[in-house]
């Protein structure tokens, strides 16, 4: 069976375990590839589409198209559904499996799992459990090829916006603590955290230090 990972992101944070699923699924028989162009996508069984910066049209070249959406849809469409919940304060994150179709976020779901969080979790650890969850979906849809239980999206929509850079501002009359998801979910060298004070703005980098065990 021929399967490709697509990614069109080549600065993606995804690609190391993109990397690492090809790995896994080369070594159950498979012939699997790494495509980081659109234009690269040949005829196959299976196209994973990994954190895609564009929509992907030719959805006719392959039998299946997947996509892996963090929400409980048909909630939670659009743009970064994770880095949105932990914002509202979730802790219970749905990670769903969908085949993608030529309207986003719209396709018949396959199966959903979840991250569990601690709310101490920064970008890089969100992004770990992210991936996790996002390999074993595809793993256990490919196990299960072609027997996968099929459920349609059902209910109320909603979307999630875009994030922009003024959406990792923080505000200087609120205090740490409650700002602190905010923190969480910036990026210290894409999209750090940042604020203005008398006329001069200044970025906000957070790292977590670990306790030193005696």
């Amino acid at each position: 069976m021929l399967i490709q990972i697509l990614c069109d992101n080549p600065s993606s944070w995804i690609i190391p375990f993109a990397q690492k699923l090809i790995n896994q699924l080369n070594n159950t028989g498979n012939k699997s590839l790494l495509l980081l162009n659109a234009d690269e996508v040949t005829q196959g069984d299976i196209l994973v589409l990994l954190s895609c910066e564009n929509i992907f049209k030719n959805l006719h070249l392959n039998k299946h198209n997947l996509v892996v959406h963090e929400s409980a849809l048909p909630k939670g469409k659009g743009w970064s559904p994770l880095t949105w919940q932990v914002l509202e304060g979730k802790n219970k994150i749905p990670v769903t499996l969908i085949e993608a179709t030529e309207k986003v976020d719209a396709g018949n779901i396959y199966e959903q799992v979840f991250i569990d969080l601690n709310g101490t979790e920064l970008a890089d650890e969100l992004r770990e459990k992210q991936a996790a969850a996002t390999l074993s979906l595809i793993l256990s849809f490919i196990d299960r090829y072609p027997n996968n239980k099929i459920t349609e999206q059902k209910g109320e929509e909603s979307y999630y916006p875009r994030r922009r850079p003024e959406h990792s501002k923080l505000d200087i009359g609120k205090t740490i603590a409650e700002q602190f998801n905010l923190l969480r979910v910036c990026d210290n060298e894409r999209y750090p955290a940042w604020f203005e004070i008398n006329g001069n703005k200044y970025l906000i980098k957070i790292n977590k230090v670990e306790s030193n065990v005696e």
